[in-house]
């Protein structure tokens, strides 16, 4: 059983269970991504008893030589009921649940599995403002984790458990590692956008007694003055400097409306801004609102991307994070969406999958894994200027700790920022300043 990969220099473990469900299935191929080394089934006792290595009884029956974890049920079941939990702290120090009269002390598959999957969204739920899943709804929010990556949390105490009963070479520790992501809604505050929401826009202004604004809008639209918004030329170089390798994701909705403001694709300056930035970066998809609604403009909008910069686009990230499972995901693999960044909330900053790594999206109502691999954020600058109301002192604190608590785990820290909030716009001084401060940070860290 565990002989081929051996061979190859892979320390296997192997995983007793009764019953070889794609849920269970799932987790351990999770897990072999994660540690960098398999997790194979073995539903036959004899056979696994007689393996060595490192083995992991999952199930209700003590086994010699393997620790055990107690299954509690829902890797066994079939489709979506609702679920009692209790949370309590661990006496290693942190937040478990699915508590268990072994060892281990909890169902940590179990436990893994219903966050990555997201099972409460799933469930009958409150929707906010936007028609998301409020994140007052959350295990993580009620029980007060929402700010840790939980998950890496429990699989490093797993790494540290299983360690001395696993031959050489250890269960692998991955790097810490920064990707900075940018949403561009918008390229331009007042550039490109024509002479009627111009004049529109100018005479809101004089109506509101916005003198400066007015003027700022005039002295753009002169040549005068470089545009709010046009922060590309800076973001570039502190990519450079501190040798960044970013992903931008381009709004390309073809219609207007409360939510969806962009300058048009078909503008020749929006097609040469997208074309400039993929030469130094990663280009996805920003999915307007309007897509949420119509499933067939997903397609078109990755489409005319594509045509701007002549290479497929097969990353997205969903514009105000207006996703419902399991609807909007599958729209994206029929797309050709092969990695989302849309798994955070857009309205407070947290883990809204209790994670700091990437991991593939699990199908709940089909039973199945996909092909769609989730890259989860943690901070997006829009919650903590409009929803937490932070101070750009504040927003630095807090992504101090949310580099913190990714690096104590080695995990993956991925920012959401907004070229709006990062331009020169008076309405968000200080804010660049502080993310460029955070970055050198980081850079220092690495040194």
């Amino acid at each position: 059983m565990a002989g081929a990969a051996e061979k190859k220099g892979l320390t296997v473990v192997i995983v007793y269970s009764h019953t070889a469900s794609p849920r269970l299935l799932y987790l351990l191929d999770f897990l072999s991504h994660y540690y960098g080394q398999p997790f194979i089934l073995a539903d036959d006792k004899e056979v696994f008893l007689k393996e060595e290595g490192t083995k992991i009884n999952y199930s209700n029956n003590s086994l010699e030589s393997a620790i055990q974890i107690v299954p509690t049920g829902l890797l066994f079941q079939k489709g979506i009921h609702p679920i009692e939990i209790h949370c309590f702290q661990h006496q290693a120090d942190f937040i478990a649940f699915f508590k268990t009269d072994d060892t281990f002390g909890f169902d940590l598959f179990a436990a893994i599995f219903y966050l990555l999957t997201r099972y409460e969204e799933y469930l009958p739920h409150q929707k906010d403002e936007y028609g998301r899943y409020a994140h007052q709804n959350s295990l993580a929010f009620k029980n007060d984790f929402l700010r840790i990556p939980l998950i890496n949390v429990w699989l490093e105490y797993f790494r540290k458990l299983i360690a001395p009963i696993t031959p050489n070479p250890k269960p692998q520790t991955p790097n810490f590692s920064f990707l900075p992501t940018y949403d561009i809604d918008m390229a331009w505050s007042y550039r490109e956008k024509g002479f009627v929401r111009n004049m529109g826009g100018l005479a809101k202004s004089i109506v509101n007694g916005q003198w400066a604004m007015a003027q700022a809008r005039i002295t753009v639209l002169r040549g005068k003055e470089k545009d709010p918004f046009d922060c590309y030329d800076w973001l570039e170089e502190l990519h450079s400097r501190h040798s960044l390798q970013p992903v931008y994701f381009f709004h390309a909705g073809k219609r207007q409306n409360a939510y969806d403001k962009s300058i048009s694709v078909t503008n020749k300056a929006v097609r040469d801004l997208i074309c400039i930035t993929s030469k130094s970066a990663t280009i996805g998809l920003h999915p307007s609102w309007h897509s949420g609604d119509e499933r067939a403009a997903i397609g078109e909008e990755k489409e005319s991307i594509e045509a701007i910069i002549q290479q497929p686009v097969t990353a997205s990230r969903q514009h105000y994070i207006r996703f419902t499972l399991p609807q909007t995901f599958r729209h994206l693999l029929a797309a050709g969406i092969t990695d989302d960044y849309s798994m955070g909330y857009g309205s407070i900053n947290g883990f809204r999958a209790s994670i700091a790594s990437p991991f593939y999206w699990y199908d709940l109502e089909r039973g199945e894994k996909t092909a769609l691999l989730l890259h989860p954020f943690c901070f997006m600058d829009a919650n903590s200027y409009y929803e937490q109301k932070d101070t750009p002192q504040q927003a630095f604190t807090e992504l101090e700790h949310y580099y913190n608590e990714v690096k104590k785990v080695n995990g993956r820290l991925i920012t959401v920022w907004h070229n709006s909030i990062l331009g020169t716009d008076a309405t968000f001084q200080g804010w660049r300043e502080i993310y460029e401060r955070f970055i050198a940070h980081i850079s220092q860290s690495k040194a």
